[in-house]
């Protein structure tokens, strides 16, 4: 598997933990809620990328911040519309759970029986998109006005 630099998994949970000056709990916290997708060595060991840090810091910026809860930030990463990233079929986005809910982000939902199955999440291009927190509000923002009916 090839990362780009930015993508490379290279922190330790604990060189990343004190790079953001949170607890290793924390980021395992991050990850079972299902904001975060950590590298998994053959080892099973988590390690972190520039990207992860990134992802990271819009997390801790939107809760210490902006006063966002876990959940709120699941329910933000569950509104971005992959199914016009990914460019779904109207079929599988229609049987799509991260669709049809907005608990979480697409990636926290199992994926059988469409274009998404086969994608490993933390490498998807949505995944990747909703690493920074402008560019979470852009996604929403752009999805919502192409909705809308013209005038």
């Amino acid at each position: 598997m090839v990362f780009s630099k930015s993508h490379t998994p290279i922190y330790s949970i604990g060189t990343a933990a004190k790079k953001l000056s949170v607890s290793v709990q924390t980021l395992r916290l991050y990850e079972r809620e299902g904001l975060l997708i950590p590298f998994k060595s053959p080892g099973n060991q988590r390690l972190y990328s520039d990207e992860d840090i990134e992802r990271l810091q819009c997390i801790r910026t939107m809760i210490n911040h902006d006063k966002i809860s876990i959940g709120g930030m699941k329910k933000l990463h569950g509104m971005v519309p992959c199914w016009d990233i990914i460019k779904c079929s109207d079929e599988e986005r229609n049987n799509c759970s991260a669709f049809n809910k907005h608990t979480g982000g697409c990636w926290t939902y199992e994926h059988t029986h469409s274009i998404c199955a086969t994608k490993e999440c933390r490498l998807c291009e949505v995944y990747k998109l909703s690493s920074n927190c402008e560019q979470i509000k852009e996604l929403i923002v752009r999805a919502s006005l192409a909705r809308q009916p013209e005038q």
